[in-house]
């Protein structure tokens, strides 16, 4: 029998310190895809767990990543989620200007100082890395290989047939609840019964499995023929793939503070072929009944009257490895 993780870790603001360095600063965290930012210029922009970063194109074509500071007064170079900056990136705060690949070009308006050397005070780089056109970024600069990470992957795209086009639609929710909280909901099927009859209807929820392969919790989940049908796959930390027959929509459980997470949705589909307002009703309707449930389940774990449960070993082995993955990495 295995124990759930005590309700403190999804409740005290000391946990998500920990998650921020052990968790994300330590990993791989998604940030976009790279069609995103195609020309000289472009950029992507978003945070990991609160930390701002960038990616942005350079004249030699390369994508490269740096923390979204300016080294001046900590000013952010880029407000957007994606854009273009034109040949350099400028700081919305006192109009230090720097060049595509980090260096500071101009202290705007800085004044003589004979101890102030700019070669000193270019951008904090941050690693990066792509897979099938997903960028992924790595704070601390010590994680393995990202094709490690997304190997199983590969099988299963390969198997599905799974094709990536341009970014069709980025959408976002916000919910009330740990990023866990959120997360563990994702990796069962335990719940569908209860919380999603309309995704009951269409699925075999006694034969529903979810197996990890390396850091891939895989969704095995018998299907009628429905708008549901297809891949469910997520990848350690907090990023899951959902292919469905029209497509391909890319979930992003991201972290806001330790009470609150937003899901930024990028759906990969052909408008030509996909009913979308039957794909967003569907996506609208399942999302909603996850926040009710989860935000439910977070105000109980902050209510001091659970402390640990238990996990099914039929429904909740995704559960149970992420929980044991977290533990190790926080500790």
């Amino acid at each position: 029998m295995q124990a759930t993780l005590p309700a403190v870790l999804y409740r005290d603001p000391a946990v998500f310190e920990r998650e921020r360095a052990g968790v994300f600063a330590a990993g791989w965290s998604f940030l976009g895809h790279d069609s995103e930012a195609a020309g000289a210029g472009d950029y992507i922009a978003g945070d990991v767990a609160g930390l701002p970063v960038l990616a942005v194109r350079g004249e030699d074509g390369a994508l490269r990543g740096f923390h979204n500071v300016c080294r001046h007064r900590a000013g952010p170079l880029v407000t957007d989620q994606s854009g273009h900056c034109g040949g350099e990136l400028t700081c919305k705060y006192h109009g230090w200007r720097y060049t595509l690949d980090g260096r500071l070009r101009s202290a705007t308006g800085f004044g003589p100082d004979a101890g102030f050397d700019p070669r000193d005070f270019g951008l904090h780089p941050v690693r990066i890395e792509t897979w099938r056109g997903f960028v992924f970024v790595n704070l601390d600069g010590d994680a393995g290989p990202l094709a490690e990470l997304t190997a199983p992957l590969d099988g299963l795209f390969d198997r599905f047939g799974v094709v990536i086009g341009p970014t069709t639609l980025r959408r976002s929710h916000d919910l009330a609840c740990n990023w866990k909280t959120y997360v563990e909901n994702y990796l069962e099927g335990y719940h569908i019964d209860v919380v999603h009859p309309g995704l009951a209807a269409e699925v075999d929820t006694a034969r529903y499995r979810v197996r990890m392969d390396g850091a891939v919790a895989v969704h095995e989940v018998p299907t009628l023929s429905g708008v549901n049908d297809g891949l469910w796959a997520w990848l350690w930390p907090n990023l899951a793939f959902n292919v469905y027959r029209y497509g391909l929509m890319v979930e992003h459980m991201k972290p806001v503070d330790h009470g609150r997470t937003r899901l930024d949705y990028l759906y990969f589909l052909d408008p030509e072929t996909a009913d979308m307002d039957a794909v967003l009703a569907a996506s609208d309707t399942l999302t909603a009944e996850d926040r009710v449930i989860c935000e439910a389940v977070q105000r109980n774990l902050d209510a001091g009257i659970y402390d640990q449960g238990v996990l099914s070993p039929r429904h909740e082995t995704g559960v149970a490895w992420f929980q044991t993955r977290l533990a190790g990495a926080i500790a």
